[in-house]
């Protein structure tokens, strides 16, 4: 049997032996799956120099047993056979390097495995080139569209161009917000400029998100949302943590260290 080929990212790795590395990868056709890279580490392994972050790589690995394909939760780690570099630019350095991880950990958290996201893995593969910006509106543009697409892509982000609990259209001239626990609601009193975001502003995003992944509609995305930066990012948090259950990602602290270190 012809063994498949995976387009695939590596989300995470982990030591496995003194020679051997276990791989968390992102793959278009078969979503999140765990590998065994054996004698990865060694000095002659023609994988020391592949298996790395924000790399396309084309891999094959073994199958599932059938007992366990039953329950993909019970699976086990699959052995890699193959891995070849697919192209991919030079790894990001840095806060890029940072915000790349953290794009890592929100899958590794908000993805099942063996649950398959082509369009998702598409996204991610178009937004690793704006981590290499160096223009910081850029790179958070970035970040907020992988995030509105990674929320829709699991079904857990309402329709912005609607209020949530009446399904009633924006009003013009009015403006929002997107909450955790209710969806796309009327900015309340107090709730100014800065925390809302203008009605057209939902609806350009909502009209943007409706397009099918390409390299053009994750750029038109990332260009609406530098336009509403400064409110998404806090509402996104919210939203993100609300469903991870957490207060804060790794990642995110590893971040707020450094910038402390700094000053």
């Amino acid at each position: 049997m012809k063994q498949a080929h995976h387009a695939a990212y590596v989300l995470h790795r982990y030591d496995w032996s003194e020679s051997s590395l276990i791989l968390d990868l992102f793959t278009r056709d078969e979503g999140r799956v765990v590998v065994a890279a054996k004698g990865a580490k060694r000095p002659s392994s023609q994988w020391r120099g592949v298996l790395l972050p924000f790399q396309r790589l084309q891999v094959v690995f073994g199958r599932r047993r059938t007992a366990a394909a039953q329950d993909p939760e019970a699976s086990e780690v699959l052995p890699l056979r193959s891995a070849e570099w697919a192209g991919g630019a030079a790894l990001p350095r840095e806060a890029a390097l940072l915000a790349g991880f953290y794009l890592n950990e929100l899958l590794l958290k908000l993805l099942a495995r063996h649950d398959p996201h082509p369009a998702l893995f598409d996204a991610y593969a178009l937004t690793l080139p704006a981590l290499g910006a160096r223009d910081d509106g850029r790179l958070e543009s970035a970040l907020r569209a992988f995030e509105l697409l990674l929320l829709r892509e699991i079904g857990l982000l309402p329709d912005l161009a609607l209020v949530t609990q009446t399904q009633a259209p924006l009003k013009v001239a009015r403006r929002y917000v997107l909450r955790a626990e209710s969806g796309i609601d009327e900015a309340a009193d107090g709730e100014g400029s800065e925390s809302a975001i203008p009605a057209d502003v939902w609806q350009r995003l909502q009209h943007e998100l409706s397009e099918p992944v390409s390299a053009a509609a994750v750029a038109g995305l990332q260009q609406v949302c530098g336009d509403a930066r400064a409110g998404l990012k806090p509402m996104l948090r919210n939203v993100l943590h609300y469903h991870l259950g957490t207060p804060q990602l790794r990642s995110r602290q590893v971040m707020l260290e450094l910038q402390a270190q700094e000053r």
